[in-house]
């Protein structure tokens, strides 16, 4: 068994530059690709960026116990991580990364405490997680009023993990997140 690598952010944090700066560094990281059931980006690819599902079949899949974590984000949109990618890492003889929310993450850590680094990718400010949301340009209005207040609870979860990233500067960010990343690698 490996071990496994769970970063979690508020939506706009930055944990997904993040987890690909680490995953194009370390031949050593497997991504576990999430599943959901929102609606795919013009720019994802289905089995690479996530396994997109239909509400039904992700429901079908939560009530046969698939999923290591599950959670329903909004109404009727999903996210989880299936029991099958971990294996599929593993059997690869490699460690997890994951990108997921701060509830997936809380679940992950449960289910494997001693083989878990959970890293809290932080903004540098409640203000610039907004506006880095606002520029993705990627939800309406709407949406993006449902996004600001859950990152605002989240944000509240970040002593409950094990490792604080504030993801400011970009490039010392990753840095930073290399690091954390070897230490825990080399830990016995």
């Amino acid at each position: 068994m490996g071990k496994l690598i769970v970063i979690t952010a508020p939506s706009g944090a930055g944990k997904t530059t993040i987890v690909r700066h680490l995953i194009k560094t370390f031949y050593f990281l497997g991504f576990s690709i999430s599943a959901t059931t929102r609606e795919k980006r013009k720019h994802e690819v289905d089995g690479k960026d996530y396994h997109f599902m239909t509400v039904e079949d992700f429901k079908k899949m939560r009530r046969r116990r698939k999923f290591l974590e599950w959670e329903e984000v909004y109404e009727n949109q999903f996210y989880g991580t299936l029991r099958s990618e971990v294996e599929r890492i593993w059997k690869e003889g490699k460690h997890i990364i994951f990108d997921v929310d701060v509830k997936g993450a809380k679940d992950i850590k449960k289910a494997y405490p001693n083989e878990t680094l959970a890293i809290f990718v932080k903004p540098p400010s409640v203000e610039e997680l907004f506006a880095r949301l606002r520029n993705r340009k990627t939800e309406d209005e709407a949406s993006l009023k449902k996004r600001f207040a859950r990152s605002k609870r989240e944000l509240k979860y970040e002593k409950k993990f094990d490792k604080v990233l504030v993801n400011d500067d970009l490039k010392i960010a990753l840095k930073e997140a290399e690091e954390m990343v070897i230490n825990f690698i080399k830990e016995k």
